[in-house]
């Protein structure tokens, strides 16, 4: 992972704060694993609640946990008074979203002044082994209060 730099030294504590207000995720079952400078963790049991016809973790759960994924990476690298908005993303579904527990991982590419890039990777694990089974790329911007 590339070194960034951190415009808020407590952006750990913002960060857990900011996910806390996101009902979604709650109403989901996601939860946040790990929060680094510009790198962010979610993960989330399987819940046939959320499946598609076939069983499978629907594809807009997916599109869902790496969006906020990829903001919240985004977000590590922002100023204290900023706040968050995805401007666009593209997910690639890459194979059935089957298994026990997910992950999905947002890291920064490029942090800008208003505009930041990133990217997401979704994995499925079921006994022991992980498969990717989606990526995102998502731009956000750094709205100011």
């Amino acid at each position: 992972m590339t070194a960034f730099q951190v415009q808020d030294p407590d952006y750990d504590a913002r960060v857990r704060r900011n996910f806390a207000n996101q009902q979604a995720m709650a109403t989901l079952g996601i939860s946040l694993a790990r929060i680094e400078p510009g790198e962010l963790e979610l993960q989330m049991p399987y819940d046939a609640k959320f499946s598609q016809q076939n069983g499978f973790l629907h594809a807009g759960v997916i599109s869902a946990a790496l969006d906020t994924a990829c903001g919240l990476a985004s977000y590590t690298l922002m100023p204290a008074q900023a706040d968050i908005l995805t401007v666009e993303f593209k997910i690639n579904l890459l194979a059935p979203a089957r298994g026990q527990l997910f992950r999905f991982v947002g890291s920064v590419v490029k942090p800008g002044r208003t505009l930041v890039i990133a990217e997401g990777r979704a994995f499925a694990s079921d006994d022991g082994r992980e498969k990717l089974i989606a990526t995102m790329s998502a731009t956000m911007m750094t709205m100011q209060r």
